[in-house]
């Protein structure tokens, strides 16, 4: 019997070019009987957001390496964790698989969560050279993922951070089994449908976000930028994370000089936001 970790590497190979069956793959994990019936519902938020990767094609053979790097991770560490639950092999040592395994025995919203970034985080610092070979655009928005999920994941982990004086609707919007979440999770209303994105201006895109899409970001979630990657590099035991953010501003891909790309050119809107959801 193969190991967990090489079966895992193997299965994830096998459908590396072909985006329809890596999507298959990502979504029988939560099929599996090791996990229990329980676990399908929260499959929901990962598989809308690889259908939206596939739609712009950064998963093919010809799409992005970074984009396929880190959701080949995800895939790979869940069904390890999977082999490993079956076959009842020790602990893997890797904090991904780790946090992976803790979600199939015990699944809630916040051992999803913690899997589920940890091996989102574990990518992001893996395959920080494919980066630089993206677009700076894309850059931009490898940024913004990566804020929104650590935010999404706070409003179960430190609702009074996340929201502030509105921290009991943190349980139902940080829900991933819920629809809540796609306020958060989803970047399809902000970012164009295609791979690699046109040579426009950063703020010409911006301009193309809903409305209410811009006051969360810049009213709510980036005012808390440097203390959510603080609570998640804890939370998460990824010290990592700090290194992906620059006086405040979010800088993996995107030059920490470039602040004015985390500014709002709604500011009224903007405070009025920012106090409603004050600590």
């Amino acid at each position: 019997m193969a190991e967990p970790a090489d079966d895992a590497a193997d299965m994830v190979a096998a459908v590396r070019d072909d985006p329809a069956a890596r999507l298959a793959l990502a979504a029988g994990f939560y099929d599996t009987p090791v996990g229990s019936p329980r676990i399908r519902p929260y499959r929901r938020a990962e598989v809308a957001f690889m259908r939206w990767q596939i739609r712009r094609g950064v998963l093919g053979a010809g799409g992005s390496p970074w984009w396929r790097s880190v959701n080949e991770g995800l895939i790979r560490d869940a069904w390890e964790a999977e082999r490993r639950v079956r076959s009842g092999s020790p602990g893997a040592g890797l904090p991904q698989v780790e946090r992976w395994i803790e979600f199939l025995r015990r699944p809630t919203p916040r051992s999803w969560y913690r899997a589920h970034n940890t091996s989102i985080v574990a990518g992001y610092l893996a395959h920080r050279p494919l980066a630089d070979h993206e677009g700076l655009l894309e850059r931009f928005f490898m940024d913004v993922a990566l804020l929104r999920v650590l935010y999404a994941d706070s409003l179960l982990s430190n609702a009074r951070l996340a929201l502030g004086g509105l921290s009991p609707a943190g349980r139902w919007l940080g829900d991933p089994r819920r629809r809540g979440t796609d306020v958060f999770l989803s970047l399809h209303n902000i970012l164009p449908g295609t791979y690699p994105l046109p040579e426009s201006h950063l703020v010409e895109i911006l301009e193309q976000e809903n409305y209410l899409g811009r006051l969360i970001d810049y009213g709510v979630i980036l005012p808390r930028a440097a203390k959510l990657y603080e609570h998640a590099a804890r939370d998460l035991d990824q010290p990592g994370l700090l290194t992906l953010i620059s006086d405040g501003c979010p800088a993996y891909a995107w030059p920490p000089d470039e602040t004015y790309a985390w500014k709002s050119r709604r500011p009224r809107a903007t405070q009025a936001v920012r106090r409603l959801v004050r600590g």
